[in-house]
């Protein structure tokens, strides 16, 4: 007799609840629709209509969530990026060794690559999909990424632990080698994603290394 009481008062009290969350559902079946079909077909390869058909709704329902085609896209890049800085700061803000705090930035970056690759293909977009705008919040969000390795990469290099002129200079080179791995990572490779993520990691960490008679940082 209770739960029936009780589920009528939720009832009454959110009679519209299921319609109310319904937008907030279309809108994110949108977004995963959008990200399969970017990554398959590429921004300028995917129409509105595309969209529509895999979604089985009318354009207008896309142009009314979105406004239009760039928009959808801009929804992609802040949804995406939001959960790899999200990922990234909590590895900033970790009480470990410099270094340590380091190598697992590279380690969360990479793997939320490998398991978000299609939105990390769209993530690493040409800028000529944009307009002016929205290029603009695309550049925000990279720099956002950015200034996490900047601050990240200041420490290590005011303990003397590695080499550079330029840390942006040294950032970028980092972003070409995790962004590489979209284009030939496959799972059903010989290596394994731990074996490439430690590769990839020592490679890295060989090449801004300041320890150049061991070839790497020193184990001391």
């Amino acid at each position: 007799m209770l739960h029936i009481e009780h589920s009528i008062c939720l009832n009454f009290t959110n009679p519209n609840s299921d319609l109310m969350s319904q937008p907030i559902e279309n809108k994110d079946k949108l977004i995963k629709t959008a990200i399969d079909l970017f990554a398959a077909k590429g921004f300028k390869g995917t129409s509105i209509r595309d969209i529509a058909q895999a979604m089985g709704m009318s354009i207008s329902n896309i142009y009314h969530y979105f406004g239009s085609k760039e928009g959808l896209l801009l929804a992609v890049l802040e949804e995406s990026s939001r959960k790899l800085l999200e990922r990234l700061r909590q590895v900033t803000q970790m009480d470990l060794e410099p270094l340590e705090r380091f190598k697992l930035l590279l380690e969360t970056h990479i793997r939320i690559s490998e398991a978000r690759m299609n939105e990390a293909k769209i993530f690493a977009l040409d800028e000529e999909h944009l307009s002016p705008e929205g290029n603009e919040i695309n550049r925000q969000i990279q720099r956002e990424v950015l200034n996490i390795y900047l601050q990240e990469l200041q420490v290590i290099k005011d303990l003397g632990l590695i080499r550079s002129k330029n840390l942006t200079v040294t950032a970028f080179n980092i972003f070409g080698t995790v962004n590489w791995l979209l284009r030939w990572y496959h799972p059903e490779g010989n290596l394994s994603l731990e074996e490439i993520c430690q590769e990839l990691v020592d490679f890295i960490l060989h090449g801004i290394s300041n320890n150049q008679t061991s070839g790497g940082f020193s184990k001391a």
